[in-house]
């Protein structure tokens, strides 16, 4: 069986085809601009080199349409036939509480995540256009949706309710539902494999650091909480979004700068964040590189960053009354070493220990805690694309059944 995974922004197509037979990618790439000028695909070669090909897509339907050229390409192409997908599986951010699972797609499905786009506006209708224009040129084929705040719909009501009137969230759905479920989901998995222990006895802080950035505690397999909100703003600070912030400081901000609403959300995840401390970059490489040249303002961005990365893994070892495994994922969890090493300092009360020469690890699978550690520390690289590939291939032979 082959699964085309596909993750459809507002302008931007990825993707993966898998042959689940091995768990292989057979193919990989990501369409640009859509609706843009120099609109553009990516394509990841079988040696690893990537091509580029400029090709204009006024939408996502000729987005999708050019993904599949380009698989059937005899050059750059991995199947010689449309009918070799068996199905596709998309990546969904926001499922609020309608979709706690995975589902295979129909009408009732699509006006669910539709109506959604409120809490979601940019994500979702990237999606369903995503969605609907694979249905336009296969709609034989069918697709399933994996939602990216599904993982963390086990989290108990007082953990996910925000301490405004009841009312609102009963007619407005306003609560906490988090983010980078799937990726929260499958390292939390993973590296219960990896170490030879059973996810039901562990306590687990898993932390999904990259431009985005949040952090789950996963209890005996279900996620409690989550640093993430009702939207990504919320949590730590990340590479331009600011992270929590105080209410009454966003509606002092829009007054002094004369902002409407969308005007200051915008400003607080484009804006903020790291490239808002440094006026830099919102890449922590490039952040590290001008600290250690004596930048004060980029090290101070990273003394933030790593500091609220640390108050949420005391928060959260608090939470479940102790824990085992802390795993660091996602672009800088899997690469920047000092903001590992930085993070998990200072926290020896907690049982945890950093190998320094373990932590010199960037991009594998590795424990970076001593031995003595009485919680062990991991890199666990994210995947998950494979989790939403399982999840179509297992939706569609049961239904096949």
């Amino acid at each position: 069986m082959k699964i085309l995974v596909l993750n459809c922004g507002s302008s931007s197509i990825k993707y993966k085809l898998y042959d689940m037979n091995d768990m292989s990618v057979l193919a990989a790439g990501g369409v640009e601009r859509i609706g843009l000028d120099e609109a553009f695909i990516k394509v990841t070669l079988p040696d690893g080199e990537k091509k580029k090909i400029m090709h204009d897509m006024p939408d996502h339907k000729e987005g999708v349409n050019f993904v599949f050229k380009c698989l059937l390409d005899p050059e750059i192409g991995a199947i010689k036939s449309l009918d070799e997908i068996d199905a596709v599986g998309h990546r969904i951010v926001q499922g609020g509480d309608k979709f706690c699972d995975s589902i295979i797609v129909d009408k009732q499905v699509e006006a669910g995540i539709e109506e959604l786009c409120d809490l979601a506006p940019v994500h979702n209708a990237g999606h369903l256009r995503g969605i609907r224009a694979v249905d336009a040129l296969m709609p034989k084929t069918p697709q399933v949706c994996v939602f990216d705040n599904a993982f963390h719909s086990t989290m108990p009501d007082y953990a996910y309710l925000y301490a405004i009137p009841y009312h609102l969230y009963e007619k407005y759905h306003v609560r906490r539902y988090g983010f980078h479920g799937t990726s929260h989901r499958y390292v939390s998995q993973r590296v219960c494999e990896y170490l030879g222990r059973d996810i039901k006895t562990q306590r687990i802080i898993t932390c999904h650091i990259g431009n985005g950035a949040s952090i789950s505690a996963v209890k005996f397999g279900k996620c409690v909480d989550t640093s993430m909100g009702l939207t990504p703003l919320a949590g730590v600070m990340m590479g331009s979004r600011s992270g929590d912030i105080d209410p009454s400081a966003v509606t002092y901000l829009m007054e002094k700068l004369g902002k409407q609403p969308q005007e200051m959300a915008d400003y607080l995840n484009k804006e903020s964040g790291v490239v808002g401390i440094t006026g830099i970059s919102s890449d922590m490489r490039e952040i590290e590189s001008a600290a250690a040249e004596g930048n004060e303002r980029a090290q101070l961005a990273l003394n933030m960053y790593n500091y609220r990365i640390k108050k949420y893994i005391g928060a959260y070892a608090a939470a479940m009354g102790g824990v085992d495994i802390i795993v660091w994922t996602a672009g800088v969890g899997e690469n920047q070493t000092g903001t590992r090493l930085d993070a998990c300092s200072d926290l020896e009360f907690l049982g945890i220990k950093i190998a320094p020469e373990a932590n010199k690890v960037r991009g594998k699978e590795a424990i970076i805690s001593t031995p003595d550690s009485k919680v062990t520390v991991c890199v666990i690289p994210t995947d998950e694309e494979s989790v939403i590939a399982r999840d179509t291939m297992k939706l569609v032979q049961e239904a096949k059944k």
